[in-house]
């Protein structure tokens, strides 16, 4: 059974949907492919979905906030109905709450230069906004079975940056079904339960993907969109021993616990992210309050060689090392009995920096190491894949000649080299999940 189309997208995540959107928007007949039965259902389902601009590059904040926007105009950017109604952007605010080791003067003015806003607290105002919260330093962070656990490294942290146009989205799984729809409206097409064996290729030119249903499609531009999996897509594509920089998966866990008695969803309500005990929080339905890690050094890394293989259930150890350092900050924080969560994979390069690029397979295209902190970036993600498929596709050497792209939003020109396959890798990256 053979099909065509102008490209195949392999994935319907969140980055896949929003790929689709855009190249529909400029013409392209896409077909997302995906194994799981409906968009958003794998690692996009289990984001904690927080939109935030603090990041330790240009390139990096700029593509937040561009993305923002996108996000806070969401109806209108889509231009499309969905049945289920639209995902919500929760503009709960940020407080980054610092320690000892973080200098945040290199942020704070790329906040400056890009015209985003933001407030300085010192510890007095921090105490008054967040009166439950324990404000001595514990740093570094350190897991409950380190005889130096709680021990306090200073009378209190330095104080805390407000970020007032953070927040979260209500539902990500219905953000990608979002994306789906308004892709559909444009013509695109989505085949779920459908796993890709082979990638189609003549030569050095990509023809399409065979399925291990038998169905062949064929198509002249192929992207990789897979995730978690996108590590085993860009090996049967052949793409992968001639790139600087390649991405794999990684084991996470995030927890859920009754939000502590005093905490005011309207008072209290933003998100919080704490290098000084290495973990955030962000308000959950139900009463709850999601606690996660930000990968500090003391937790072990859990690499992942199958990502179809591996726990996904929550450990106690891990349960324990991230619960236990919140309480720390939030003494009066409700610790229950059975660990409560969810585990999932992040698929993420060296530096944390995901691959938007081409290949050296000509018609394959790849938006790779991008779960852990990509989600909120999709809408850009997608425009920037969009003009970077076409630019190549009309005989662009984007290898030589970065494909620039200016953001809608912002003046911003973002310069798509900088997420090269052939990059060094970026020193001034955090090297963890914060980008």
């Amino acid at each position: 059974m053979r099909e065509d189309h102008d490209a195949v997208i392999i994935g319907a995540g969140v980055i896949g949907a929003a790929i689709a959107f855009e190249m529909s928007k400029k013409g392209f007949r896409t077909l997302n492919i995906d194994k799981l039965p409906a968009a958003g259902y794998g690692s996009t389902s289990n984001t904690c979905a927080i939109i935030r601009t603090h990041y330790s590059t240009l390139e990096g904040t700029a593509i937040a906030y561009e993305s923002l926007l996108h996000w806070a105009d969401w109806p209108q950017y889509l231009e499309a109905p969905d049945e289920r109604g639209y995902a919500r952007f929760i503009r709960s605010g940020m407080v980054i709450i610092q320690s000892e080791a973080q200098d945040f003067r290199t942020h704070l003015a790329l906040h400056d230069r890009l015209g985003i806003d933001y407030e300085v607290w010192d510890v007095d105002t921090l105490r008054k906004r967040l009166p439950f919260y324990d404000l001595r330093a514990f740093y570094p962070p350190r897991r409950p079975e380190d005889d130096d656990f709680g021990e306090i490294s200073a009378e209190a942290v330095p104080g805390a940056i407000f970020m007032p146009d953070s927040g979260y989205i209500n539902d990500p799984q219905l953000s990608t079904h979002n994306l789906q729809r308004a892709a559909e409206a444009r013509g695109a097409e989505f085949v779920f339960n459908e796993e890709v064996a082979e990638i189609l290729r003549t030569g050095d030119r990509v023809e399409g993907v065979s399925l291990r249903s038998g169905r062949e499609i064929r198509a002249p531009i192929v992207v990789n969109a897979a995730g978690p999996h996108s590590s085993i897509v860009n090996r049967i594509a052949g793409v992968d021993a001639d790139m600087r920089v390649t991405s794999r998966p990684l084991r996470h866990e995030v927890h859920y616990l009754p939000r502590p008695e005093a905490y005011d969803p309207d008072l209290h309500g933003s998100f919080t992210s704490d290098d000084d005990i290495g973990g955030y929080t962000r308000p959950e339905v139900g009463g709850m309050l999601l606690v996660g890690s930000q990968d500090p050094a003391c937790d072990p890394q859990e690499w992942v060689d199958d990502p179809d293989d591996f726990n996904r259930e929550v450990t106690e150890e891990q349960w324990c090392a991230q619960v236990y350092r919140m309480a720390l900050r939030i003494p009066g924080l409700p610790i229950p009995s059975k660990p409560k969560g969810v585990a999932d994979l992040y698929d993420v390069t060296p530096d944390w920096i995901p691959i938007y690029d081409r290949s050296s397979l000509d018609g394959f295209y790849m938006a790779v190491g991008t779960s852990g902190n990509q989600y909120k970036n999709a809408p850009m993600v997608g425009l920037l894949m969009a003009e970077l498929i076409e630019a190549c596709e009309a005989g662009h050497d984007h290898d030589r000649n970065p494909v620039t792209v200016k953001g809608r939003y912002t003046d911003h020109v973002f310069d798509v080299g900088f997420y090269s396959r052939n990059r060094e890798l970026n020193e001034d990256s955090s090297l963890s999940v914060l980008g």
